[in-house]
């Protein structure tokens, strides 16, 4: 698992180490963690001595890093010059080393580079940037180096223009090839759009973890955490005690909701899936294994519900709905059934005693929480799931799982490809084979994005593709994450 902190937590432990040290150590630790993966760069693209590296400077402790690492470069013979966007507030000792080093300050943007160190703001700016520096990183892809390519960019903490506690791109922002950080990994790490613009991250060391008492504002899961996660059968296991999960999905409208729901359930760790409504048939036809019935009142016993995808939402919907809510179980509502939820006679629905699992895509959002998620989607999806008592799915290329506790996890496999109608069934049934499984409602949420992003990227790379295409990626990516 990987974890993500605030500004404030960052500061707050940085504070308390440098009480403890000698002034500098914690600029220059991070400066010499930051030249070492540059010159890993350069030498990967030719050698250190000789290569142009050019320092983007702005103020504060950022810029001084920025101008350590590079002193620690020119040292080594790469020709480091520095481009200062705020001269009267740079960081002088880092000036002075630069200099001594035999590199060089510059006012104006160079014609060529091999590697560009983005130094122009740190976790401490708020707001976008400023237009002068706007206008250089407009045209930083403009930059060659000696072998011709685009200059290598390596951001020094976080992208410049970046919010850091909340990921979003609020203006002009830095693209980063590489991202070099340092302590711990910061929101924007992770997070919406802001986390696409770092590139490969690499994480110094600085020795701040053992003060970093505050809790993670994000978590991040990966592979070892999930195949963790995942139930498996043993020698007692049989149908019933693996779990059934229950659909009701789809309509004679809808049915493709109802086979695809069935298809991310039946690839879960279930032993058993039902399925209550009207495309019934449909259903056992694709799936003989399902257990079909037309309503959820003659559907059986089942550990889980998911409820909504193409359920429609006339009066038999509803009636299916309340069936569903009446229960003790887990239940899973998406797309239709969030619908129904919003404002009149249904709205205290949401507000039950058992486990519930909500997964809204941003227009389901807004019309639950009245307004969109806005720029802040972690903490507007942690305020939807502490007001409804819900585990919040919040679907987006980089998916947030929210619980009410204010937990708040983050997917990184998520895929601009799953952004297709349907796919949103596949994970519903996915999650709701988790739930009937017994796995804890955070962690359902957050094994089923993670796997539903791995699929929607196997199936990318066959070309073009569809709901059906990533439901049928859902078993591969099982079988090489679970091996």
């Amino acid at each position: 698992m990987r974890q993500a902190w605030r500004v404030a937590d960052v500061r707050a432990a940085e504070k308390s180490l440098m009480a403890r040290l000698p002034e500098g150590v914690l600029m220059q630790r991070a400066a010499a963690g930051l030249a070492r993966r540059c010159a890993l760069l350069l030498e990967a693209a030719g050698g250190v001595y000789g290569a142009r590296v050019l320092l983007l400077v702005g103020s504060g402790d950022n810029g001084g890093d920025t101008l350590y690492a590079g002193a620690a470069l020119a040292r080594r013979g790469a020709q480091v010059r520095a481009l200062l966007l705020n001269p009267d507030r740079v960081h002088l000792a880092g000036v002075a080393a630069l200099r001594a080093a035999g590199g060089f300050t510059t006012g104006e943007l160079p014609a060529r580079a091999d590697l560009v160190l983005d130094g122009i703001v740190g976790i401490g700016a708020s707001g976008g940037l400023r237009e002068s520096a706007v206008a250089i990183v407009r045209r930083l892809g403009d930059l060659r180096g000696r072998t011709g390519e685009r200059a290598t960019v390596v951001a020094v903490d976080v992208p410049s223009g970046v919010a850091v506690d909340t990921g979003d791109v609020p203006g002009e922002a830095v693209t980063a090839d590489v991202t070099v950080t340092f302590g711990c990994l910061k929101p924007a790490h992770v997070l919406g759009a802001a986390a696409t613009r770092c590139g490969l991250i690499d994480l110094i060391d600085i020795g701040i973890g053992p003060v970093l008492v505050a809790d993670p504002a994000v978590r991040v899961a990966e592979a070892a955490d999930v195949a963790g996660w995942w139930p498996r059968p043993g020698t007692t296991s049989d149908k019933y005690n693996r779990g059934v999960v229950g659909l009701a999905t789809g309509s004679e409208q809808y049915p493709g909701a109802a086979l695809l729901s069935a298809t991310g359930a039946l690839a879960g760790p279930a032993g058993m899936v039902r399925y209550a409504g009207s495309a019934h048939r449909e259903v056992v036809r694709a799936h003989p294994s399902v257990v079909v019935a037309p309503r959820v009142a003659e559907a059986g016993r089942v550990q889980a519900w998911v409820c909504g995808s193409g359920l429609g939402t006339d009066a038999a919907a509803r009636t299916e709905l309340r069936s569903v809510l009446a229960t003790s179980l887990p239940v899973l509502l998406d797309a239709d059934a969030i619908s129904l939820l919003v404002g009149g006679e249904h709205a205290e629905d949401l507000r039950r005693d058992a486990p519930l699992v909500i997964t809204p895509h941003d227009g389901e959002f807004k019309r639950l929480a009245g307004e969109a998620p806005g720029a802040d989607r972690a903490g507007a999806a942690a305020r939807l799931a502490a007001w409804t008592n819900a585990v919040v799915l919040l679907k987006g290329d980089r998916t947030i799982v929210a619980s009410p506790a204010g937990e708040i996890w983050a997917n990184p496999t998520g895929s601009p490809v799953l952004a297709t109608a349907g796919t949103g069934d596949v994970l519903a049934g996915l999650l709701g084979s988790l739930l009937a499984a017994g796995v804890p409602p955070v962690r359902a949420a957050v094994a089923a994005a993670y796997v539903h992003g791995l699929a929607g990227r196997r199936a990318a790379q066959g070309g073009p593709v569809s709901s059906s295409d990533v439901a049928c990626a859902l078993r591969p990516v099982l079988a090489d994450l679970l091996d």
